[in-house]
Formats: C-alpha cells, sequence, structure tokens
C-alpha cells in the first residue's frame, strides 16, 4: 500500500466539507476522484499529496515515498521557457544534487520523452496550447521526482484539453512514456470517456455515502451500475426502517399505566433507530439534490432554417483558421465544433452568430434576426465586481421563468447555491460555480439558438448529464463547442471538425467520424501518411465472385475480386502452385470476410474512444488488407505462369 489515510475532515469557515474521510492508494491503481461542485475533491486530493493539511485524521505513507502534483491551472512565470520550467523543477529532485547540468540534462531527457522537439523545448510557456501546457506540467512533477514518482496527483488535468491533449494524457496514464511513470495515480476529473478509459477505481466524494464516500473497483460504467444499486439499496433502507420507527412510534405512544412496563433497553433502542432514519434521510436528499435544475427556454418560433454559411473563410494574425465552410443550421439541430486548441471553434462561433464578418463568403439568418443565447469560455459576460444575485436576476428580487414567478433565494437553490452566496462577488466562485450562474442567467431568456462554447468545464457529472438533457430537449439550434466526447456522442447531429492543414473544414455525421477526421488533420499536419485501412488497394482487373460475408462500408475500400479459374489449368505450374492457385479463390474470400469484421470495429465508439486500442485495431485492418492485396498479386502471378 503507497497510502492510507484515515478519518480526514476539512472545513472552510463555517462549512464542513467532509468528515471522516478515509481512502487508500495500492501500487499499479488509477483512481478517479468524483463528486458534485462544492464536496472538496481537489482540497482532498492536495490534502493526499501533503500540500494542505486536514483538520483531523492521519495519512500515512511508506518511508520515502516521492509524490507530486499537477494544479488544474497550469501557470508558469513570465519569460519561462519549457526547458526552463523543467530544470528548475529537476533542481529540486535527490538525483540531481542541485546541479544546475545535471538538472538541465535530466530536464531535457524527461520533455524529450514526453514529445517536446527541440522547438517546443525553447518556446516560451505562455505561447503553448492547453495540451502541451498540460504537458510540462507533468514534465515538470516527473522532473521533481526524478522521473518517476510513487504517487501522481492531478487535479482536473482534462479541463481545457482538445482531443489530441487528452488522448496523450491517457496514453500516458496507461502506458507511460518509455520508462516515465507512476507507480500509482489519483485525478479528479468530470471527463466520463476518460473515466472509462483510464480508471482503475472510482472514487465519489459525497454526503450521499456512510463514511463520505463511495469506492468502486472498474471504470466509470462498473461505478454507475454498483452506485445505482447502492443507492436503490439505501433508499430500500430507509423506507424499512421508517416502518419500524413507525411501529415504536406506536409503541411508546400507549397509555401512561403501558408506558412503566415498557423496556429501558426497547425506549433505547428506539432513540438509535431515530437517529440512524435521521441520517439515512440527509444521505438520500443529498443523492437525489445533487443537479442544478437546468431547463432552457425557446421562444416558440416557427422557421425551417435559422442561419446559413456560404463560402465562409476566416484569417487572424495572417494565420488561415477555416475557409469554404457551407453550413445551414435549423431548428431542432445540435451542431458540434471540434479541433486541436487554436484551430478557430470559437471565433467560427462569433462569424455565424455575426460578431465578426467573414473575410470571404457570407452569413444569411432568418428575417427577423433569431434570438441567440451564449454561454463563452472564458465566463466573461458578468460585469466586474457584480453580485452573484444581480448576475442571475437582473431584474431585482422576483425572477420569471417561463410562465411562472419565483423569489431569487428560490432560483439560486435551483442551481444549488446557498442563500449568503447571493451577496458574494462572483469573481469568489468556483469555476463549477461561475458555470451554474452562467446557465441560470441563460434560461431566463427565451432563445431561437444555444451558443455554448465549452460549457462543460468545471461542471460535476451531475448537472453535465442534466446540461444534456436540457440541450436535447430544447426545441431550438444548438451550436456547441466542447472536446467532451461524452456529450457530442449523445448529442450532436453533425460535427464541425477544423484543423486541417489547408483550413478546409470537414462536416461529419458522428463522433467517430470526427475523431477519424482529427486523426487524419493531425497525421498531415505532421508529415505523416494516412492510416493504411482508409487507402484502397489497387484494383484488381477482374470481376467478383459470389459474395461472401458482409463486405466494409464502401468509403473504406472499393470492393474488387480476380476472376474465376479455369477448369483445366496448365502443366506449367507446380504441384505445389496447382494447390495454392486452387484455394486461392477462397482464401481471398476469407481475408475479405475478416478485413470486413475488422472495418465494422473500427465504427465502435468505445474502441474509437481508446486510442492505444483504435491503433491496434487500424494496425490490424491494414494489415488484413494488405494480405488481401498480397493474395491478388499472386492470383496474377499465377495467372501469368499459367500462360
Amino acid at each position: 500500500m503507497l497510502l492510507n489515510a484515515t478519518a480526514l475532515s476539512k472545513s472552510h469557515g463555517l462549512r464542513e466539507l467532509f468528515r471522516r474521510v478515509s481512502v487508500s492508494i495500492d501500487e499499479g491503481e488509477r483512481i478517479g476522484m468524483i463528486g458534485p461542485n462544492g464536496a472538496g475533491k481537489s482540497t482532498l486530493l492536495r490534502m493526499l499529496a501533503g500540500r494542505e493539511e486536514p483538520d483531523s485524521g492521519q495519512i500515512r505513507t511508506p518511508r520515502g515515498t516521492i509524490a507530486v502534483y499537477v494544479p488544474q491551472r497550469d501557470e508558469f512565470g513570465e519569460g519561462v521557457t519549457a526547458i526552463s520550467a523543467t530544470t528548475a523543477a529537476a533542481l529540486t529532485c535527490a538525483e540531481t544534487h542541485g546541479d544546475q547540468h545535471e538538472a538541465e540534462v535530466l530536464a531535457t531527457v524527461i520533455l524529450g520523452k514526453i514529445g517536446f522537439d527541440d522547438a517546443r523545448m525553447d518556446a516560451l510557456a505562455s505561447t503553448l496550447s492547453g495540451g502541451w501546457k498540460k504537458r510540462l506540467s507533468v514534465a515538470c512533477a516527473l522532473a521533481s521526482a526524478g522521473g518517476t514518482p510513487d504517487l501522481l496527483y492531478l487535479d482536473e488535468p482534462t479541463n481545457h484539453l482538445d482531443v489530441e491533449g487528452l488522448e496523450w494524457l491517457e496514453d500516458f496514464l496507461l502506458r507511460g512514456s518509455h520508462d516515465l511513470r507512476a507507480r500509482a495515480v489519483i485525478f479528479v476529473t468530470h471527463d466520463r470517456v476518460f473515466l472509462e478509459n483510464c480508471a482503475t477505481r472510482i472514487i465519489e466524494l459525497s454526503r450521499a455515502y456512510p463514511e463520505g464516500t463511495l469506492s468502486i473497483d472498474g471504470n466509470y460504467s462498473d461505478f454507475r451500475r454498483r452506485k445505482a444499486e447502492f443507492l436503490a439499496m439505501q433508499a430500500k433502507a430507509e423506507q424499512s426502517l421508517a416502518n419500524t420507527v413507525r411501529e415504536d412510534d406506536r409503541w411508546l405512544g400507549r397509555r401512561a399505566k403501558a408506558r412503566r412496563t415498557k423496556s429501558e433497553a426497547r425506549i433505547s433502542d428506539s432513540a438509535e433507530r431515530r437517529d440512524e432514519l435521521a441520517e439515512l434521510s440527509a444521505r438520500n436528499a443529498a443523492a437525489n439534490a445533487g443537479s442544478a435544475g437546468i431547463d432552457f427556454s425557446a421562444s416558440g418560433r416557427k422557421t425551417r432554417l435559422l442561419l446559413s454559411a456560404e463560402g465562409v473563410s476566416k484569417s487572424l494574425g495572417g494565420k488561415l483558421l477555416f475557409k469554404g465552410l457551407d453550413l445551414d443550421v435549423a431548428p431542432g439541430e445540435c451542431i458540434g465544433l471540434m479541433g486541436p486548441n487554436g484551430s478557430g471553434k470559437t471565433t467560427l462561433l462569433r462569424v455565424l452568430t455575426g460578431e465578426l464578418a467573414p473575410d470571404a463568403g457570407h452569413v444569411r439568418t432568418a428575417d427577423p434576426k433569431p434570438r441567440i443565447v451564449t454561454m463563452s469560455q472564458t465566463r466573461a459576460e458578468f460585469p466586474k465586481g457584480a453580485l452573484l444575485q444581480d448576475a442571475i436576476s437582473p431584474t431585482g428580487d422576483k425572477v420569471r421563468f417561463r410562465d411562472g414567478e419565483m423569489h431569487i433565494k428560490s432560483w439560486s437553490r435551483r442551481f444549488l447555491f446557498r442563500d449568503e452566496q447571493l451577496l458574494q462577488q462572483v469573481s469568489m466562485l468556483s469555476g463549477g460555480e461561475l458555470a451554474r450562474a452562467h446557465v441560470a442567467r441563460m434560461m431566463l431568456e427565451p432563445a431561437d439558438m444555444l451558443v455554448l462554447d465549452e460549457p462543460t468545464n468545471d461542471l460535476d457529472i451531475p448537472t453535465l448529464e442534466v446540461l444534456e438533457e436540457a440541450i436535447e430537449t430544447f426545441p431550438g439550434a444548438t451550436l456547441l463547442v466542447t472536446h467532451d466526447r461524452a456529450m457530442l456522442e449523445a448529442l450532436a447531429t453533425r460535427i464541425v471538425v477544423l484543423g486541417a492543414p489547408d483550413g478546409t473544414p470537414r462536416v461529419v455525421a458522428s463522433l467517430t467520424q470526427a475523431l477519424r477526421a482529427l486523426d487524419e488533420a493531425e497525421r498531415a499536419s505532421r508529415g505523416l501518411p494516412a492510416p493504411q485501412q482508409k487507402s484502397a488497394p489497387a484494383p484488381a482487373p477482374a470481376p467478383a465472385p459470389a459474395p461472401v460475408a458482409a463486405p466494409a462500408p464502401a468509403a473504406s475500400r472499393p470492393r474488387t475480386t480476380p476472376a474465376p479459374a479455369p477448369q483445366q489449368p496448365k502443366k506449367k505450374l507446380s504441384y505445389n502452385e496447382q494447390r495454392e492457385f486452387e484455394g486461392i479463390e477462397a482464401a481471398i474470400a476469407a481475408a475479405e470476410k475478416k478485413h470486413a469484421e475488422l472495418d465494422a470495429k473500427l465504427n465502435e465508439p468505445k474502441l474509437v474512444a481508446d486510442r492505444a486500442a483504435y491503433a491496434k485495431a487500424c494496425d490490424a485492418a491494414g494489415a488484413a488488407q494488405a494480405e488481401i492485396a498480397r493474395l491478388y498479386a499472386r492470383w496474377q502471378e499465377l495467372e501469368a505462369k499459367r500462360g
């Protein structure tokens, strides 16, 4: 066991975050920590990492255990380069003995092993994308431990990462990078696909559970199933205990003469059951009140098309972001935007909504202009110094929602705010609280179109799921920028993929296709060839034989098969060649069947979300297709030899 923490408690001011929480970490574990916003996940992680002291409880680790911590925000000083930041971290580890040269050598080795080339090593940290900043933060943490820490703590590592950054981080946690790896990892995240792919155990920190946590071995699917079973059993336990307490009440309510004969032990047991029922009720109430009540208002407008973009192009700072985009947006659609950080997703939103003019092409909107409600990535719509009560209810103490009216306190409670927070400045809110405040304000404005730029950042999983449901039932259109693969899989009717080297966007119909397009764009930008299974083999000159197994999709590969063999082969073939020739048609059919099966698997969302497994499946499909091409070539060779 690498860590054993028992009975940890922590309060901030008068507010208790958690009480008597216990956590253990064994070697080889990858633990995902989840929980409602404000439950204290980041505080607990810092506590386990030795960055914050508990109010009470103990944390024990074996002597000599090395733990490193990567904070939620990747912050580097002005003028700091990747190599200088990592060298400074390496100076603190025992292996370098404080020697500057040895520290720089160690920093160079670590950066190289996690993908930094010479140019990126010398680049200013402030100029790196979100994904590369996160790599640099991980590199600094590894360097401070000499490259191989015992425990690696990651606080919200998936926030602001594009798909490339997410896939790198997943691969690093699963396999390490060369010899760089931690003996165990614990991370806080709300990314459900990341949890599904990486976690060997999930811990939820919540008041809904005894001792404040629920720990389940397995990935996110396992956790959801076991959590539902646990909460169902806990609800039944409350019902059963409530029945027993009602019997106690009837027994205690008898006449005075009967009370004199009552057992003191039974009276004591009844009091204990009453306390236990109160605790169970509180836990079940916490379990049922874990997400904000999100429900967007539509304007009720009836139109077939809200906006239409034709040949839209845009450059910023001399860099071409996208060109030639054609896109129609109709009510009921959810159009996702994907691409690497810096590829122009937010800029495209601003062009489509009329905030920026395109360099070429035009955007036409319905008449009258659609009512658009926006949630920006920076969450900067509220005035500086604004109070929460003014931010979520600009018209005063009464909030009008749909056809009803409610007090601002009732409205704020719907979004899980405490009454005393209404007089708090929005600048003091956590990331999740700020996101909920924006959603509360958006819901007051009837809209034809929702424009959501990274709405999932900082939201807990229950709120994410409610947000998904609200978007799905919204009758207007939604433009959605997010790297949350689970949300895109659930909602997107089409996805615009940016980031191709030539600036040409791809509009695809599914997350699977979008991930493939991103992979192709990344390969093209690095000068790498496309995956083998995406290339068609050279066609054979003859017609197809009788059908075999279901072929691969037409987009994958044109189906080509050779002509039937003649009945009387010539004697120029050897005995073994003759046998090979007679069996080659069946061999091709078997190879095509195998390729079709492998190619079909490439469309499975779970496989696509696992980069390593997807790459392995692509290699297998490519090898199967290469075998088909080899068999065609061999058949032609044997045909030629027959004369």
